[in-house]
């Protein structure tokens, strides 16, 4: 009987052994990451479908103008990290991103002496999700920005499987945090069952006078999720907003530039960062209404893998923003057809995905006293624009 044992055993005994060394560094890992976790008390987890970095930036800029000691994390265009000066340190990735960076960084953080740390989610998936908050972050308090249409293949068709997704890192025993008032009835109910407190973000008609300070485009809503999170962690309004305008803005996030190029001059706002409709949209409402005095020309720097989005955009720009020049930059083949079919001809120009950035700049001077918006992807091609874009700031 023993020989019939050993004689199953040792064929696979070579497996059972890593079986169990993969186990035993499982459990050493978490022990470890739990250590991590105890030396920073306060966690802050910040995740939605828009806003994310910004907001994480406002809450870390916010919260040290208190005299708290806080380091941040963002994935926006490129991920960084925020030290406790504001100073940003690039995050060099030797291999695609993956949620087991946040375990990582959280070690990093635990040996800072911090008073909080604040994490943006690095997670599409859902059940990733869950894993960031519920077995990496562990957050005290949970922040979801917004709810709006984007990665539909993984979150969900509809804004509220949408929803749901982003429930997952509403966090146990803390407190959490929405902007979006829309799902309050459906974030309370899974915030009680998870003994959390829920806390709507509510409208503050005296924060649009200190909008004008900031130094790029920020969203009131932004600001005022980060607000409240300070609120939360012991900061005033008056303080925490003194340290916002002075925060140093995402590389993507919004902004206005001033460009001069042989006595011309254009503005220039890079909306790259929002690349779905809705907040397209919505940035191109503050836009229009803010510099109604301009002709407008749209830039839509496409992605031949994202055709559908592609496809809702230039449906936005047809039906909606009607600008007075629109240029795509694109996949020839893939372009020509949508902007047929959507007879979107006339005042446009198609450029090839091969043109350089220098000679869509020389389109956007072609008219004096206008404003550019861009729109569509800032990583790769964008970032060079936004390089070449520098050359002409005044």
């Amino acid at each position: 009987m023993l020989n019939i044992f050993l004689s199953i055993l040792f064929p696979i005994l070579p497996y059972l052994l890593v079986l169990i060394l993969i186990i035993l560094l499982g459990v050493i890992e978490k022990y470890y990451h739990s250590l991590a976790l105890n030396k920073t008390p306060i966690r802050v987890h910040v995740n939605g479908a828009r806003g994310k970095s910004s907001v994480v930036r406002l809450i870390s800029a916010g919260l040290r103008e208190g005299g708290k000691r806080v380091y941040a994390k963002v994935t926006g265009t490129s991920p960084r990290i925020i030290d406790e000066n504001g100073n940003d340190i690039n995050i060099h990735r030797f291999k695609s991103a993956s949620i087991g960076e946040q375990i990582k960084i959280m070690k990093f953080f635990s040996k800072k002496s911090l008073d909080v740390a604040v994490f943006e989610c690095m997670a599409v998936n859902p059940q990733y999700q869950w894993v960031s908050e519920h077995e990496m972050i562990k957050s005290n308090i949970g922040v979801i920005t917004n709810v709006r249409p984007d990665h539909l293949d993984e979150m969900g068709l509809t804004e509220d499987q949408i929803a749901s997704s982003l429930s997952n890192t509403i966090p146990y025993n803390g407190k959490f945090i929405s902007n979006d008032r829309r799902y309050d009835g459906f974030y309370s109910e899974i915030s009680t069952q998870r003994n959390s407190s829920f806390l709507p973000v509510h409208r503050d008609e005296s924060i649009a006078k200190e909008m004008d300070r900031f130094t790029y485009l920020e969203h009131e809503e932004n600001v005022l999720t980060a607000l409240k999170v300070c609120k939360e962690l012991g900061v005033e309004k008056s303080v925490a907003i003194e340290g916002m305008v002075k925060a140093k803005p995402d590389p993507g996030s919004l902004s206005a530039i001033n460009l001069e190029r042989l006595n011309k001059n254009i503005l220039f706002v890079n909306a790259m960062a929002a690349n779905d409709p809705s907040s397209t949209f919505k940035i191109w409402e503050m836009v229009d209404v803010k510099y109604a005095h301009l002709k407008k020309c749209i830039f839509f720097n496409t992605r031949s893998d994202r055709i559908y989005r592609t496809n809702q955009i230039l449906e936005l720009v047809k039906e909606k923003m009607m600008p007075s020049m629109l240029i795509v930059r694109g996949n020839k083949k893939i372009l020509s057809p949508i902007i047929d079919k959507l007879n979107l001809t006339e005042n446009s120009i198609l450029v090839p995905d091969s043109i350089d950035s220098f000679e869509v700049i020389d389109m956007f001077f072609q008219n004096n006293d206008s404003l550019v918006f861009a729109i569509g992807n800032m990583v790769g091609w964008g970032e060079n624009l936004m390089l070449e874009i520098e050359k002409y700031k005044v």
